[in-house]
């Protein structure tokens, strides 16, 4: 564990996996489940969950303008360096459990594995932009790029339009942060609908929260 994570009371969790997966579902109804826990919870997402990140959403997703993958990853971590500062890290200090969709690994897989950045660097920058805070549990939707998209909407965001083949490098990607980093990540199959998926994720937050004594 980091220092970064030491020195932190709450809980932090994140929730990934290729677009069309069901990750806002997914986090929406985890975070209600901790409530009902007797959990304090703040749900939050990347890009977003600022003021600012907000206004680099439109830019990043929503977009028809080509952006460098160099900028694009920039993007990202100026949305993450204000998300961690303004948001995360005030929340876990507080004693609070966040859940947040999309986090590091989002980077690592579509700005790494998907557009072929330097990983080292990506991941370099990834600390950089959280000050060394990494989730203490991250739960990976398991989805393959077929069934991901015939979930997606007719209309579809920058990311979403990409290429299957950009989408099969960005699953392949999360599946090796998952081989990578076994202890924090947790693979969750994400084609069942989404009350079956969300037993799978509830059976493996209470497993680690009865790991970690109880919750925030």
């Amino acid at each position: 564990m980091s220092e970064a994570n030491a020195a932190k009371p709450g809980i932090f969790i994140t929730v990934e996996g290729i677009d069309g997966a069901g990750k806002s579902t997914q986090a929406r109804m985890l975070a209600d489940w901790l409530r009902a826990r007797g959990c304090d919870v703040v749900l939050t997402r990347e890009p977003g969950g600022t003021r600012l990140g907000e206004h680099l959403r439109p830019i990043l997703l929503e977009g028809e303008a080509h952006i460098s993958p160099t900028v694009e990853l920039l993007l990202y971590a100026a949305d993450r360096a204000q998300h961690v500062a303004e948001v995360i890290r005030p929340a876990l200090a507080e004693g609070r459990t966040v859940v947040c969709e999309r986090y590091t690994d989002s980077t690592a897989a579509y700005q790494g594995y998907g557009r072929g950045l330097d990983l080292d660097f990506v991941c370099r920058l990834n600390q950089f932009a959280t000050g060394g805070l990494g989730p203490d549990l991250t739960l990976l939707l398991d989805l393959p790029v077929e069934a991901a998209q015939r979930r997606l909407a007719q209309t579809r965001d920058r990311l979403e339009r990409e290429a299957p083949s950009f989408h099969a490098r960005v699953g392949a990607g999360y599946r090796a942060l998952a081989d990578a980093h076994s202890e924090r990540i947790r693979v969750i199959d994400a084609a069942p609908p989404p009350e079956q998926v969300f037993r799978q994720v509830a059976q493996v937050v209470e497993a680690f929260l009865r790991r970690r004594a109880g919750c925030h």
